[in-house]
């Protein structure tokens, strides 16, 4: 039965078998009593329950452009004096500005992030099934949280024109694209239908490894300046990617599946039973989990090499791997 908002005790974090189990479960009875699936089902249930006002999609665009406008600011007249006046190599003086953006963005919104969920009375981390307690069509989303969503999905409209248009192109800016249009449908139809709760939680558990994936980076940048080598940035660098890959795991493998795909495809039935696009919404997740899995091992693919006698080669794909997985779930 579905619980009133802090009526219950916090269920306990499930196990992976758990999760497996009840998931299972959950998503083949769903399933199998879902006799009218389908697209007319689907176009009544957007004209039910979807909700955005046309002046909320002006603010977003509008925001969007902002950002837009703010990193060829921030670009012009910071991130490239900084590079210049530390003389790095001209392939990572191009480099820097980028990693310099995102990484100020990432602490901002994980910081944000880390307020709402920490400070700002909300259970959601520690109680992740109460992201679904009372909710209700069209039900109105607190201010705090209507910030947070219009910095995060702005940024991630941003982010589509930027890899266009601004970044570096890269063999895997393709890849690059597809994971903002993925995250960026997930910001706005989780907003829409009013599932802002478990968003929130979902930008926390991955803002935290693109800050350590930024800083890494830059440290690579930072490894030479002025033609001199600087060992400290050679051994931040080396020291981020393994405390990448950890934090990569805990927050995305552990956390992000045992609170966020729990509460999503099994605690979400038991407190609303027609709960809307249920497999839209799942299916998405789905697919962050099975990208943040690749990631995974290919991180420990290489942490396995340096191990095992050939550190030099490691390291370097490390830092590669590191920059490639921009194109990783954030």
């Amino acid at each position: 039965a579905a619980a009133a908002g802090g009526s219950l005790a916090p269920e306990p974090m499930p196990s992976y078998e758990q999760l497996v189990r009840r998931s299972y479960r959950s998503l083949v009875g769903a399933l199998r009593s879902c006799t009218d699936c389908g697209w007319e089902l689907s176009r009544r249930t957007w004209a039910e329950n979807a909700r955005l006002a046309w002046t909320e999609a002006l603010l977003f665009l509008l925001c969007a452009a902002g950002w837009t406008l703010a990193r060829r600011a921030a670009s012009r007249y910071l991130f490239r004096p900084v590079a210049e006046w530390c003389q790095l190599p001209p392939k990572d003086a191009a480099k820097m500005p980028e990693s310099a953006w995102k990484l100020s963005f990432y602490i901002i919104s994980w910081l944000y992030g880390t307020y709402l969920l920490f400070f700002a009375g909300y259970p959601f981390f520690h109680d992740p099934p109460s992201v679904f307690y009372d909710w209700e069509r069209g039900m109105e989303v607190p201010l705090d949280i209507v910030l947070a969503y219009l910095l995060q999905g702005s940024f991630y409209a941003h982010s589509i024109y930027a890899t266009l248009y601004m970044d570096a192109w890269r063999k895997d800016s393709v890849v690059m694209l597809i994971h903002h249009v993925v995250t960026l449908t997930l910001i706005v139809f989780s907003y829409i239908f009013r599932y802002h709760n478990i968003g929130i939680l979902v930008l926390f558990l991955h803002d935290f490894s693109d800050i350590q994936l930024e800083f890494t980076k830059l440290n690579v940048y930072f490894k030479y300046r002025g033609g001199i080598y600087h060992r400290l940035n050679d051994t931040i660098s080396n020291a981020g990617c393994v405390s990448f890959s950890i934090s990569w795991f805990w927050f995305r493998l552990y956390w992000f599946p045992l609170k966020v795909l729990y509460a999503t495809c099994h605690t979400s039935l038991q407190s609303v039973p027609n709960i809307p696009f249920y497999f839209f919404f799942n299916v998405l997740l789905f697919i962050l989990t099975l990208m943040n899995i690749y990631w995974f091992l290919v991180s420990k693919g290489l942490l396995s090499e340096a191990t095992s006698g050939k550190p030099e080669k490691a390291s370097k794909q490390l830092k590669i791997s590191c920059e490639a997985r921009t194109c990783a779930v954030r």
